[in-house]
């Protein structure tokens, strides 16, 4: 697994949060996780699209899941949580 970071932004780092991206969203974004500042998701999915334009098609059709559970734009995301961006996918 590779770990991305943003600049001034270390995995780990007090006030910081993990994005990991499965299937599409990991092919749009060039890597598995990011970290990320800490904010709401409205905040957070605005800096993922400066860090990686690429991005925003995915993102608009993804679900989002806060550590295990699926957020809306005003949740707010705490220092040392997951947020997971999942691309819809055929199969089963």
């Amino acid at each position: 697994m590779t770990e991305a970071m943003r600049v001034g932004v270390r995995p780990g780092d007090p006030g910081t949060l993990t994005v990991r991206f499965w299937a599409g969203a990991r092919a749009a974004a060039g890597t598995d996780r990011v970290s990320m500042p800490v904010g709401t998701v409205k905040c957070v999915r605005a800096e993922l699209l400066a860090w990686q334009p690429d991005l925003a098609p995915v993102l608009e059709v993804s679900s989002l899941l806060a550590d295990g559970l699926v957020v809306g734009d005003d949740a707010e995301l705490d220092a040392g949580s997951t947020l997971e961006v999942l691309p819809p996918f055929a199969g089963g």
